[in-house]
């Protein structure tokens, strides 16, 4: 019964998720779908309309750029941040830990708004204002993810032993540590990619269109034609889950290797 229950829950639960978007592919993929209840027929026009249109692939390149640039530095940072804290300073990590659990609770335009009025006189450009928003919104998934895979390891541990071996702390993370927390790594960079690339707010109220991702050329054509913003929403999945099949499948082979 507790089976059934669970299995049941499980489904609804893909379900919800599932429908809206399976919704939108196809309302992408339509040239009419207003009096059936499935497509009265399907087309590419939409997506090819989408792809000729530079303004369009400017945004999602300046996105990928932004956003995969803030991950790369998140990892570069808070793998060894994090690493030496659990080593060397284990006592501050509460603290530590409570300071970057709590800038998730800050919501998106409450931040906006202090950040434009902390540095609206200020000469450093607000691109690079977003750009440490971003890492700072990563770092309770960076933190997290990172954090349990040290816990799995024990890294107290594993130092000591080495260094009864004769290794340095700099060989034992770079042979032993860091190998053993690369799928933690992955998953916490894939985590983080995939909400910063889909934040709107704060982007949009500290730029707007003087850097037009890929979220506001969604917004400045949503109300033109739904077809083709279904198309702009399908290709943001598509480009997603493109990444998580890179990401996952250099993990497997990693592991398999």
């Amino acid at each position: 019964m507790k089976k059934s229950i669970r299995r049941i829950s499980l489904l609804l639960s893909c379900m919800y998720l599932t429908v809206p978007l399976l919704a939108t592919l196809f309302y992408s993929l339509s040239s009419n779908w207003s009096h059936t209840i499935l497509p009265e027929s399907l087309t590419l026009k939409w997506y090819s309309d989408l792809f000729l249109r530079v303004d369009f692939l400017q945004s999602m390149l300046r996105s990928l750029l932004l956003v995969g640039g803030v991950v790369i530095a998140a990892v570069f940072i808070m793998v060894p941040a994090i690493y030496g804290i659990i080593l060397f300073y284990p006592r501050l990590e509460r603290f530590i830990k409570w300071a970057i659990v709590g800038s998730y609770a800050m919501p998106g335009i409450i931040l906006s708004v202090g950040l434009l009025k902390a540095y609206a006189d200020s000469p450093l450009p607000m691109l690079f204002v977003v750009a440490g928003t971003y890492f700072t919104s990563t770092l309770p998934f960076m933190y997290q993810g990172i954090r349990n895979s040290l816990r799995n390891i024990d890294v107290i541990q594993l130092n000591e032993a080495a260094e009864v071996l004769g290794a340095t702390k700099m060989i034992t993370f770079k042979t032993i540590i860091l190998p053993s927390m690369m799928h933690s790594i992955k998953v916490s960079a894939l985590l983080s990619f995939s909400v910063l690339f889909g934040e709107f707010v704060v982007i949009n109220m500290l730029l707007g269109a003087r850097f037009k991702t890929v979220q506001i050329f969604l917004m400045e054509n949503i109300k033109k034609n739904g077809h083709f913003s279904s198309a702009i929403v399908g290709s943001y999945f598509i480009l997603l889950a493109v990444v998580a099949l890179i990401v996952l499948r250099a993990n497997s082979g990693r592991q398999e290797g």
